[in-house]
C-alpha cells in the first residue's frame, strides 16, 4: 500500500508540472493519466472513483446500522431494532441510523463553519466516553476489582494512570466549550430513551441512583440546548 501511495505521487510529479497538477479538477489523477493515454485514462479513473466511493459509502452505512443493531441482539437496545428483512438485512437499524445522519446532515446547512463544527461536536462526543472509561478504570481501581493482592503496585501505577486519564478528560471537556457539549447531549440524550425501553421489555431495572442521576442530568441538558439553540441565546 505504501508502494503504492508513494509511486502515485511521484508519477504524477514525473508527468506533469507543478503548477497544471495544482489546476487539476479532482480527481487530479484523472488528468494526470488522461495526458499519458489519452481521454480513456481520465474516464478509467472517474469510474474507479464512483466504485470506490459507492463502496466506502455502503460500508459506512452497514457499520451505521451495526451500532444499534448489534446491542439489539444482545438486550441493550429495544427488540425492534434487531428486526432482519427477507434479506436478512437489518432493516429497521439501517433506516433509524440514516434518519439520524441524514437529521443531522439538515442541521449542517444551518451553521456558520460545516467542517469546525463538525469537528468539534465529533470531539465532544468523542471525549463523554473517554470520561466515562477512565472513570471506570479508575472505580476498578478504587474498589480492588478485578486485581488479586499480589498486584498491589501495579494497581497503585494504573491508579495514577486512570486518574491522569480522567482530569485530561475533563480538561478536554472544558476546552471544547459549553456549546458542544451542550449540543452532544442532545444528539446523545436519545439513546437514554432507547435503554429505559430495552430495560422495560425485560422487566429489570435499568439504572442504579448514581446511573439515574447521570441520565436525568444529560437529558437535562439536552432540554436546556434545544431551547437555548430554538431561542437563539446558542448560534451554532
Amino acid at each position: 500500500m505504501l508502494v503504492i501511495f508513494a509511486s502515485v505521487t511521484m508519477v504524477s510529479d514525473g508527468v506533469l508540472p507543478r503548477a497544471d497538477l495544482a489546476n487539476t479538477h479532482p480527481p487530479s489523477m484523472a488528468a494526470v493519466l488522461e495526458s499519458v493515454v489519452r481521454s480513456w485514462g481520465a474516464t478509467f479513473i472517474s469510474i474507479g472513483v464512483i466504485i470506490s466511493v459507492q463502496g466506502a459509502y455502503l460500508a459506512w452505512t452497514l457499520i451505521n446500522a451495526e451500532v444499534l443493531y448489534m446491542p439489539a441482539t444482545t438486550g441493550v437496545m429495544p427488540k425492534f431494532l434487531a428486526r432482519n428483512n427477507k434479506n436478512h438485512t437489518p432493516i429497521t437499524a439501517l433506516i433509524t441510523t440514516n434518519v439520524a445522519v441524514q437529521t443531522l446532515l439538515v442541521t449542517v446547512l444551518f451553521v456558520h463553519d460545516a467542517l469546525d463544527f463538525m469537528l468539534a461536536l465529533d470531539t465532544a462526543l468523542s471525549l463523554i466516553p473517554y470520561l466515562f472509561a477512565a472513570g471506570y478504570a479508575l472505580k476498578l481501581t478504587i474498589t480492588r476489582e478485578t486485581y488479586a493482592a499480589a498486584d498491589e503496585s501495579e494497581r497503585r501505577r494504573q491508579q495514577i494512570i486512570a486518574a491522569a486519564a480522567v482530569l485530561y478528560s475533563i480538561f478536554l471537556l472544558y476546552a471544547a466549550g459549553l456549546k458542544y457539549l451542550l449540543v452532544a447531549s442532545i444528539v446523545s440524550a436519545p439513546g437514554t430513551f432507547l435503554y429505559l425501553w430495552a430495560r422495560r421489555e425485560q422487566g429489570v431495572r435499568a439504572f442504579q441512583p448514581a446511573e439515574a442521576v447521570i441520565g436525568a442530568g444529560l437529558v437535562v441538558a439536552a432540554v436546556v440546548g434545544v431551547v437555548l439553540i430554538s431561542t437563539g441565546y446558542l448560534v451554532l
